[in-house]
């Protein structure tokens, strides 16, 4: 990976936090591509992608669905994302801060930080449950989704969560250096997963690959009840379950570093290595273990134990490692505007590993990523909406731009309840109605966008 891939992960989490990026720090679009390979081809790919045979996925519907969703993320990073970072060149907290005030920017971070805390959480458990193989130690996932597994997995966990931390506080120049190196190879043995299970289960045509794969849906259905998990799910989930990134602008701060809007074209790779054929891969995984042993627990370092070895382990390991450590990081940069000015730029890290290492402990948050993914989307994409009218439509409409910015508020209320209001709306349609969390996503991004409107043109600002 190129050094300019390093610059544009580090500086993407700190420098020019209050200004515009200087013309000499811009990068090409290419540089864009590796980091985006490093970041999507990771930990969580251990572990989606076994849970879409578990859940009821069609094969066919899988492959065609997944290419389906990850081309309209592309063009949602690229004609959304892109060029809204390619013209103000600025971070996502400060232009929220420009729009929302200082003192709503620290709600919505607080609110950021707790859900990277989860994400990184439950890359710790990947990471744990191949550290824990060469001791025997495995863990299981409880109904109840604060329950403990092993006291000896959890101790894990606590170890493995705590060296990230103090990695990730040390500075993340090194942490990407490592993601970055490590990519490559990752995706190597992915491919090399999904090859090692196909021949497990002794596939050798289109039609026995399908009735294995359908043969593990049948046996995970009959302990844990039907599930249906079809095309447009499968569509929609793949668009979505970054949408905190694109819909919801956090990447503002990543693509601000581009010279133009082809930036937006960068999440390609990772797309299609990491969402696409690493999914799938570990999808095969799942299905080889249930052929070959009947068992049905999508437990990340086991099922590459089974199929490449220590390999499997080391990369198990290294997937959640490169996964978490730039999540807490993140996080530490939200939770930092909670500390004083003069506090240690690596307390709100510290304060993330801390978040991230109890959330780890759990391991049924690691079994819901399908849910998780979008429940983030639904809670934090619709700020994005906001921004995106901000960016389009403030002097088209005739109402203030930056408005927090102009007028000198540090709290703009209309953007409290764009935001607040859809989300509510959206989080009692999951929870109450069962409506899959990634639905929810765009029609609250819209009802943010089109509440800003209205409320901004009522008060006439």
């Amino acid at each position: 990976m190129s050094e300019t891939s390093v610059e544009i992960e580090d500086v993407g989490g700190g420098e020019f936090e209050r200004t515009p990026v200087p013309a000499s720090r811009l990068k090409g679009w290419k540089s864009f591509l590796g980091m985006y390979a490093g970041e999507h081809a990771a930990g969580t790919e251990f572990m989606i992608g076994p849970l879409f045979l578990a859940a009821g996925a069609s094969l066919k519907d899988l492959i065609l669905g997944l290419f389906i969703g990850n081309i309209l993320a592309i063009l949602t990073w690229r004609y959304i994302v892109a060029p809204i970072a390619v013209s103000s060149k600025l971070t996502l907290y400060y232009q929220l801060e420009k729009i929302a005030g200082k003192h709503l920017v620290k709600v919505y971070n607080v609110v950021n930080g707790v859900l990277f805390c989860f994400l990184a959480g439950a890359m710790i458990t990947v990471s744990a449950s191949a550290v824990g193989i060469p001791f025997g130690v495995r863990f299981s996932v409880p109904e109840n989704i604060f329950g403990l597994s092993s006291p000896a997995f959890s101790g894990i966990v606590i170890i493995v969560g705590l060296v990230m931390a103090i990695v990730a506080a040390a500075g993340y120049n090194t942490v990407s250096k490592f993601a970055n190196i490590a990519a490559p190879w990752m995706i190597v043995v992915f491919a090399a997963c999904g090859l090692s299970a196909l021949s497990q289960m002794e596939v050798d045509s289109w039609k026995s690959l399908l009735t294995e794969w359908d043969k593990g849906i049948s046996v995970v259905q009959s302990v844990n009840g039907k599930v249906d998990f079809g095309f447009w799910k499968i569509v929609i989930f793949a668009w979505l379950c970054n949408a905190a990134m694109h819909f919801g602008m956090s990447d503002l701060s990543i693509m601000r570093f581009a010279k133009d809007s082809r930036a937006g074209w960068g999440p390609s790779i990772g797309m299609f290595l990491g969402h696409y054929m690493a999914w799938i891969c570990a999808s095969f995984m799942l299905a080889a273990q249930i052929k070959l042993t009947g068992d049905i627990s999508a437990n990340p370092g086991a099922l590459a134990w089974s199929v490449v070895g220590w390999t499997g382990i080391i990369c198990v390991i290294v997937a959640g490692w490169t996964t978490a450590n730039p999540t807490i990081y993140r996080a530490g940069l939200a939770f930092q505007s909670l500390f004083p000015a003069n506090a240690k730029a690596y307390s709100g890290v510290i304060l993330a590993g801390i978040v991230a290492t109890v959330a780890g402990i759990f391991p049924t948050l690691s079994s819901k990523l399908l849910d998780f993914v979008g429940l983030y989307g639904t809670i934090l994409g619709p700020m994005g909406g906001v921004i995106f009218v901000n960016h389009y439509l403030a002097k088209k409409m005739g109402f203030t731009q930056d408005y927090a910015d102009e007028k000198g508020s540090s709290f703009n209320m209309a953007v409290l309840l764009a935001w607040v209001i859809p989300v509510a709306l959206g989080l009692y349609f999951i929870f109450d109605k069962g409506v899959f969390p990634a639905y929810a996503v765009i029609p609250c991004w819209i009802a943010s966008s089109v509440l800003y409107v209205l409320i901004m043109k009522l008060q006439k600002s």
